[in-house]
């Protein structure tokens, strides 16, 4: 856990279709109508009504990311982020997955969230190497936290005990080190 300011950044062992948060983040495919993973299971756990509103978004580009309403989910909102598919690292996934993050906190300010939580972006089918996609997750909520002034608590939902060891060293790495007494 590391707190910076007024918000909290955390990793969870978690099904994030559980979570009671504002928002919680969707690794969703361009189509923004369901696939495996993450997506799936969205979708199956909201309900049909899900479908329906991702049918009038038009799908959703690679990098970017849509607001619906969380249907029967505990969240208010689904925020579908779509990631890049790894091919190397030479087609500007990096960058690419950095902007799902940093849209899916400016969608998230729009809605004026204090709350929400993102999957392991395109760390499942997509194969994104996951130290680096920790990475690249942490760093773009913290440079974008200065403006995302009503968050306060940002849950990393892990799928499993591997990725929450990666996301808790990266978050304890991310700790100012303790003041030194004067």
């Amino acid at each position: 856990m590391l707190s910076i300011d007024r918000c909290t950044l955390e990793a969870r062992v978690a099904d994030i279709t559980t979570l009671d948060v504002d928002a919680i983040v969707n690794a969703a495919n361009s189509s923004l109508l369901g696939g495996g993973g993450v997506d799936g299971a969205i979708h199956r756990a909201a309900g049909k009504e899900l479908l329906r509103e991702c049918e009038m978004l038009g799908g959703c580009a690679t990098g970017d990311a849509k607001l619906t309403r969380g249907h029967g989910l505990p969240a208010r909102y689904v925020i579908h982020a779509v990631g890049p598919v790894w091919r190397g690292g030479t087609h500007g996934e990096p960058d690419l997955l950095a902007s799902c993050y940093q849209r899916s906190l400016e969608v998230a300010r729009e809605a004026n969230c204090a709350s929400i939580a993102f999957p392991a972006i395109s760390c499942g089918i997509y194969r994104f190497p996951a130290d680096q996609a920790v990475r690249i997750a942490v760093e773009t909520v913290l440079e974008n936290l200065p403006r995302m002034t009503q968050l306060e608590n940002v849950i990393f939902a892990c799928f499993d005990h591997a990725m929450f060891e990666r996301y808790a060293a990266e978050l304890k790495g991310r700790q100012a080190p303790p003041s030194k007494p004067v």
